[in-house]
């Protein structure tokens, strides 16, 4: 086991590597002019252009301009973004925690839910419960995310006025926010931290609607998934036997059933997490929540490159590292896993 997890994480710089020279590849699709737009003001002349071009060596060969990325990247330079008007790393520093208090917010329903309710659909298969828990997985799988976040809005926002509709706090409480002082840098935690509830209720009440669109979007794809193993696992031959055993319906669900159950469950966990934490753009987009997924639409639409690889980069890094702590967990839920 030991040898496995650190070929795995010796892996991770590798991957990276390649990852890397394809997405600077990519780039290269672009002119010279495409790439130098960005760092050009609205303010100043055309004639600007092959200036930046040429201190930026953007028609230099393929490998110059990638060791000289590759050097800016070390040293902790991804570039300037245009669509935040600040550096790439600050960007992500800035907007980071409020897509990770997002992240929290909505996973942790959607895995506990989806365990809890899939387990429960298996058990129950064909009755009531069952028949009313595959037409939610069916809805909520075909619904698009827009669609069901407009509803969300119209509904919540626009016509009952329950809920607010955008942002991450109401406008009265930016003020109060610079005087918090930041332990993790989610706001409802860190405002719950310093003692202001009604800031940290505030931003929870922000979050329920975006967590609550990506929570029934996502969730009735992982309740069907978690159903389907299950039933498979309960035709199973050694389930058969333990229930044979005399064993109690409780033993033999949880602690044979449901555990094997779990294993292909976790490798779509990880691309969840992974999901969530690069944006959910689309959401994040609709409700106007300042995370990575709403900077880099933006990017995007602005032609900012620095923006679109530092963005794209710091994804596949997530999911390097998010997939090889699935491999991992697999060894420890499946003891009949053996990676040495």
């Amino acid at each position: 086991m030991l040898n496995f997890i650190i070929r795995r994480i010796a892996q991770i710089p590798l991957v990276m590597l390649v990852l890397s020279v394809l997405v600077i590849g990519l780039t290269q699709l672009l002119t010279p002019e495409q790439r130098a737009a960005p760092y050009i003001r609205s303010d100043q002349a055309a004639a600007r252009m092959e200036q930046i071009i040429n201190e930026r060596g953007l028609r230099d060969p393929f490998p110059v301009q990638y060791a000289r990325w590759f050097s800016n990247t070390i040293k902790g330079d991804l570039g300037y973004s245009k669509a935040s008007g600040k550096d790439v790393v600050d960007t992500i520093k800035e907007r980071m925690p409020a897509t990770l208090e997002l992240t929290l917010v909505t996973a942790i329903p959607i895995l506990l839910l989806s365990i809890w309710l899939g387990t429960l659909s298996a058990l129950n298969k064909d009755k009531f419960i069952d028949q009313f828990l595959r037409v939610f997985s069916v809805l909520g799988y075909s619904i698009p995310t827009f669609v069901l976040g407009i509803v969300l809005l119209a509904v919540f926002y626009a016509y009952l006025g329950w809920l607010p509709g955008a942002g991450q706090m109401s406008i009265e409480n930016q003020f109060t926010v610079g005087d918090l002082k930041r332990y993790t840098g989610m706001l409802s935690i860190d405002a719950m931290l310093n003692g202001k509830w009604a800031l940290a209720g505030d931003v929870l009440r922000h979050l329920i609607l975006p967590a609550t669109t990506l929570i029934i979007v996502i969730m009735a794809t992982y309740l069907k998934v978690m159903r389907n193993n299950m039933l498979e696992v309960m035709s199973s031959d050694y389930v058969r036997t333990a229930r044979a055993k005399g064993l109690a319906p409780r033993v033999v669900n949880n602690k044979h059933a449901r555990r094997n159950a779990l294993l292909p469950f976790i490798t779509l966990a990880g691309g969840l997490i992974v999901g969530l934490l690069g944006g959910s753009t689309i959401t994040e987009t609709i409700f106007a929540y300042p995370g990575i997924g709403q900077w880099f639409v933006q990017s995007a639409l602005q032609l900012d490159i620095a923006g679109v690889m530092g963005f794209t980069l710091l994804i596949a890094l997530m999911v390097v590292i998010m997939y090889t702590i699935v491999d991992i967990l697999y060894g420890v839920i499946d003891p009949r896993v053996r990676f040495d």
